[in-house]
């Protein structure tokens, strides 16, 4: 029997930073040899928050979109969405995670302040305005608290303020810990993505070690792209399987209708 390979962390061009059609990413995870795909477009927020997002608007075009690609292919095609956790915004979450029946739902953080999404190259000298440890201990502070919320199937690119390559320094398991401590706790995966390869970081997402805890303390897993073109579908995938199997891992997440299902790696 073939392994089951998926790729859940796809945008649209809806999200207004990523370009191609759905049937064009379809058609690269053929191509690469996955099973099934699954897209994830930036969540809406109830009035306009920032530029890279679909609006509310746009929601019932993202969920035609999916379906189309899904009936006219007949290649396993999974909804869902990635959602940002931001305090004071929970209820929105819980209300669109109410609205469709999501495959799954991914938790992310990209906002550390008020207007500070960390990835973005917008803000970049603020890292060097800003010493990296109390940016990297707001930024995971954050996590904890998306993790605890209880309202996501799977957690998005663990360590994202690395993406500019601005890292504290000494060892960096003093972030992880607590962050790996919920995910067991609340039994919810991560996602191992392959994107840090394409940044300034030259690094997945999450480092590896943060992996190895993650796997001491039982914590699931998936690999994702986190492609917002179709040439990233699937990029580097044997690079993020080995560093899997490296920590110990032999089984990854699919998912379907929220549930979580366990495949060999």
């Amino acid at each position: 029997m073939c392994p089951v390979r998926t790729d859940y962390h796809i945008h649209t061009r809806l999200c207004h930073h990523a370009e191609g059609e759905p049937i064009e990413y379809v058609r690269a995870a053929q191509k690469v040899g996955l099973s099934e795909v699954g897209f994830a477009d930036h969540n809406p927020m109830p009035e306009h928050f920032d530029e890279w997002r679909m609006s509310i608007q746009d929601l019932p075009h993202y969920l035609e979109m999916v379906e189309e690609v899904r009936s006219t292919t007949g290649f396993p095609v999974r909804l869902g969405l990635e959602c940002d956790f931001i305090q004071g915004y929970e209820f929105w979450i819980e209300s669109l995670a109410g609205k469709v029946p999501w495959d799954y739902l991914i938790g992310s953080v990209h906002y550390i302040a008020p207007g500070w999404d960390v990835d973005n190259p917008k803000y970049l000298s603020r890292f060097r305005r800003f010493p990296v440890e109390e940016i990297w201990e707001l930024y995971w502070k954050n996590y904890v608290r998306c993790v605890e919320s209880g309202l996501f199937d799977f957690v998005a690119h663990p360590d994202l303020p690395k993406k500019f390559g601005y890292r504290p320094l000494g060892d960096l398991r003093r972030y992880y810990q607590p962050a790996i401590e919920s995910l067991a706790k609340r039994d919810v995966a991560f996602e191992i993505n392959t994107a840090g390869l394409r940044k300034e970081a030259q690094e997945i997402y999450p480092a590896s070690a943060f992996i190895e805890l993650a796997r001491e303390a039982g914590v699931a897993m998936l690999v994702n792209s986190d492609a917002h073109a179709p040439a990233e579908v699937g990029y580097k995938f044997d690079e993020a399987r080995n560093l899997a199997r490296q920590a110990g891992y032999s089984k990854v997440c699919r998912f379907e209708k929220r549930q979580r299902i366990e495949v060999d790696l």
